[in-house]
């Protein structure tokens, strides 16, 4: 606390000496005066010593407070800041005395003040648009048009602190810094000369500025547009395809018979898990020649998997199921995520997909009990709603792990607490499961693989010198343990496991160097399933979706699935095309980017009827 108060001190004292120099040089007197001097030259001085010491300097963390406290960082802080200050009175004396700056006697009118505003939201507009589409892009990789507004639309709470850190201390940061400069530039009543010659009048260089913001902002808008695909966006509000309801088959009206004695299910969430990490001569591309999924490799040759070839593979990662939230809503629901229509907001309201049947729904339905777990706070992206509406899971998360005691009330590890102690919670919440004496559905996502770099825990073998390549090969083995120990549990003969990459990694650095002809796909595993024709099982050269492992796994738990085919999906393990292999996943993907009416109206809606005529206002919503 000591320190705290130190610095703060000192900031203010740095502060002060700076504007008292400036008004000094000025000749500057009142009280108003000196207050008005101080607050620009606070501002312009805190704000561009941040931007040098982020951007030029590369101090990354140079907005997270605790930084300032190590090795007395913030005393050079201080003389820096100093310095800069100095240099901006200096800089402005000396165009004062050199006439390049001069005081402009004539009142600013109304107009005027009108005009710098505009120019400075223009400007600052058309940067925050410009930087921001940069970073964003620079940062996540290219993503889908649904996918950005998604996370406009959605909860954000619980997302990884880094990320956050990370929007701040760059896009908000250069925003931030470079309006400052425009306003320091811009604002104050003067013209420009030299001398005693004016050369450009005040009413000229407001003009100036105007141009200056309205070029800004058309740059930063179309390079939005163009970079961030914004036109699939408008395109998809102002279009309506039937592919949807032409092809969705209802789960509430197609017969599923459950075998006599239902089996349990336990499906994990993969962060980012994809065959890439196996080595080539396994369908992978591998990093320096090995093979980052050796253990995963051996334990799939206990079950069932899908790919598009030989080795291994996977499913085509079609529209809208290119992020956690997404993948996790195709492959329970058996339908894409799509665009947020009529100010809809995925989870906000308590609400998500209400007209929608989910795996959940279905397993509810039948008596089972069901957990959802993550390592983070599930409220992240409207899961909790997701999973509440959807099945009435028990959710096992960030927060649930704080209020039961099982870490500190102030825990907070990467997205939330590590795989390895969500691994331990699993096996304690799969024994309690169990002994509830009920068929049971436990879900889980982990974590620690997720861009950028990955977690990596303390004590980590590093054999290799990328960071991602490491935790991989320790999460694959410490997911493998996991399912090691499930099948020593009694529970085990009659549970049902499924193992699925949620998406394609977004960790642009590790896959900057791939072959742009090597196709990346996510890792899916089945074991232990109950299929009714196991022995004529295709298993490869498929081409599908993740909406298919809807019905899929339903078929891995022994259910007898009317037709092979819910919600979009057709089950992997009967002879019925699925739709990419019908229709090709380039339509495939055309026809779900479009707006869908039936879409809005049969499952997004939180005001008419879903598609069984059942008002959303009407069903049971669980909380």
């Amino acid at each position: 606390m000591l320190w705290e108060i130190l610095f703060v001190g000192g900031l203010i004292l740095s502060l002060l000496l700076i504007t008292v120099v400036d008004v000094i040089l000025k000749k500057e007197k009142g009280l108003v005066n000196y207050c008005k001097t101080f607050l620009q030259d606070s501002i312009f001085t805190v704000v561009i010593s941040l931007g040098i010491l982020r951007f030029y300097l590369n101090k990354k963390n140079i907005l997270v407070w605790s930084e300032y406290f190590r090795k007395y960082f913030f005393l050079k802080f201080l003389i820096f800041l100093l310095g800069i200050g100095i240099i901006f009175v200096l800089t402005k004396y000396i165009l004062r005395k050199l006439g390049i700056v001069q005081g402009n006697d004539k009142k600013r009118g109304i107009l005027g003040y009108l005009s710098l505003i505009v120019s400075t939201i223009l400007f600052a507009g058309g940067i925050a648009l410009a930087v921001g589409s940069r970073w964003f892009i620079s940062f996540f990789g290219k993503l889908t048009p649904e996918q950005f507004l998604f996370n406009f639309n959605s909860p954000v709470s619980g997302g990884e602190d880094g990320v956050m850190l990370e929007i701040y201390s760059t896009p908000v940061l250069v925003t931030v810094a470079l309006t400052v400069l425009f306003i320091t530039v811009f604002w104050p009543n003067i013209k420009l000369g030299l001398g005693k010659k004016t050369l450009i009048p005040a009413r000229f260089y407001r003009l100036i500025a105007l141009l200056i913001g309205i070029v800004t902002f058309v740059y930063g808008a179309n390079y939005s547009i163009k970079e961030l695909d914004l036109k699939k966006v408008y395109q998809a509000y102002y279009s309506d395809s039937s592919y949807i309801k032409d092809n969705y088959v209802d789960p509430k009206k197609t017969d599923l018979k459950f075998p006599t004695q239902k089996r349990n299910l336990v499906h994990f969430y993969l962060e980012s898990y994809e065959n890439s990490f196996f080595d080539k001569e396994n369908g992978g591309y591998g990093y320096e020649g090995h093979n980052l999924m050796p253990e995963l490799m051996e334990l799939s040759k206990e079950g069932i998997h899908f790919s598009q070839n030989e080795t291994f593979g996977g499913p085509n990662q079609t529209y809208g199921s290119s992020w956690s939230v997404a993948s996790m809503v195709n492959m329970s629901t058996g339908l894409p995520l799509k665009i947020p229509m009529d100010g809809n907001s995925y989870g906000k309201t308590g609400y998500f997909l209400p007209g929608a049947t989910a795996i959940g729904d279905i397993l509810q339905k039948e008596g089972y009990e069901q957990t959802i777990m993550f390592g983070a706070d599930a409220n992240f992206g409207g899961l909790t709603s997701f999973f509440t509406n959807h099945g009435d899971y028990n959710i096992f998360d960030l927060e649930y792990a704080r209020n039961s005691g099982l870490i500190p009330k102030d825990y907070k590890v990467w997205w939330g607490y590590e795989d390895k102690k969500l691994y331990q919670y699993a096996k304690d919440e799969m024994t309690r499961l169990y002994e509830t004496g009920k068929p049971f559905n436990l879900t889980m996502e982990n974590a620690d693989t997720h861009f950028p770099n990955g977690y990596l825990e303390p004590g980590t073998p590093t054999p290799y010198q990328s960071q991602y390549a490491n935790v991989f090969l320790q999460s694959q083995k410490d997911v493998v343990e996991l399912v090691r120990w499930i099948q020593k549990q009694p529970f085990y003969e009659n549970t049902t496991i499924v193992l699925t990459g949620d998406h394609l990694s977004m960790d642009k650095d590790y896959f900057k160097d791939f072959d742009p002809g090597y196709r990346r796909s996510t890792f899916n595993l089945i074991l232990n399933g109950d299929f009714s024709n196991k022995e004529m099982i295709q298993m490869n050269n498929r081409e599908y979706a993740p909406f298919d492992y809807f019905p899929t796994v339903l078929a891995a738990m022994g259910v007898d699935i009317n037709g092979d085919r819910l919600g979009l999906g057709t089950n992997l393990a009967s002879d019925t095309k699925t739709l990419v292999e019908r229709d090709g996943v380039d339509t495939v993907n055309q026809r779900l980017g479009e707006n869908s009416d039936f879409y809005n109206r049969a499952f997004v809606s939180e005001s008419g009827e879903n598609i069984d005529g059942v008002k959303v206002s009407e069903r049971k919503l669980n909380k």
